[in-house]
């Protein structure tokens, strides 16, 4: 018995080779192809920044649902105009999929990696706890530092700069609002000296008193 939803459409009269499926099989793939590009960006192929707001809201508002929290990281790349300045845009543009491929290397494929705008990405972490995202937005910024951008005839050192907060059942923040909050904290990570990660006060949360397996693993390095 064939499964709901799973029947092949039949020729409305009734031939074996319909060009009206055909066309309506291209017309589908088209339509899915058009609908990854509007959530994605072009250079980098991390979601983009109309995808991230409408994912945030998503996942806030099933915060407000569950009680369980959402994290969000903010990652600005340091001193990128120089990397432009020197070596010219398409080095530049280089340095970015090269930040984007670590971002999406580093996280869990229930996360969620943007490029925010510029040289500026963010990840949404869903039902996880601030310090446990914390801990991975660190150990990302890490393997930025240690992996320089590797080019033919020249070797570039990048460093990034990131702004973390958690959004929970409690929180009053509209999305705008919780956006904004974390680029304050990524401003501060700026002004300290970047290469670094600042956030909200843990003393200002409430105490976390149990990790799931996924995050148990994300603390411990593992797959």
């Amino acid at each position: 018995m064939s499964k709901p939803g799973k029947t092949k459409p039949k020729c409305p009269v009734g031939e074996t080779r319909c060009e009206w499926l055909d066309e309506i099989g291209k017309l589908r793939q088209q339509v899915g192809e058009l609908s990854e590009l509007v959530s994605t960006d072009a250079l980098t192929g991390l979601f983009n920044f109309r995808h991230f707001k409408t994912m945030l809201q998503a996942e806030m508002d099933r915060s407000k649902r569950s009680g369980i929290p959402t994290s969000l990281v903010m990652v600005d790349v340091d001193h990128f105009k120089t990397v432009n300045d020197t070596h010219g845009h398409e080095v530049g543009n280089q340095a970015l999929k090269h930040l984007a491929d670590i971002l999406k290397g580093e996280v869990r494929t229930t996360d969620i990696v943007c490029r925010y705008g510029g040289e500026e990405f963010a990840i949404v972490f869903p039902e996880t706890h601030l310090n446990l995202a914390v801990k991975v937005a660190d150990r990302i910024r890490e393997e930025i530092a240690s992996r320089p951008l590797q080019l033919i005839d020249v070797e570039i050192g990048l460093t990034a700069s990131m702004g973390a907060s958690v959004y929970m059942k409690t929180s009053v923040l509209d999305i705008e609002e919780f956006i904004d909050s974390v680029d304050k904290y990524l401003y501060e990570a700026k002004q300290s000296g970047r290469n670094c990660i600042c956030h909200i006060d843990y003393s200002e949360l409430r105490a976390v008193t149990e990790v799931g397996a996924d995050e148990r693993a994300m603390l411990l390095n593992k797959d």
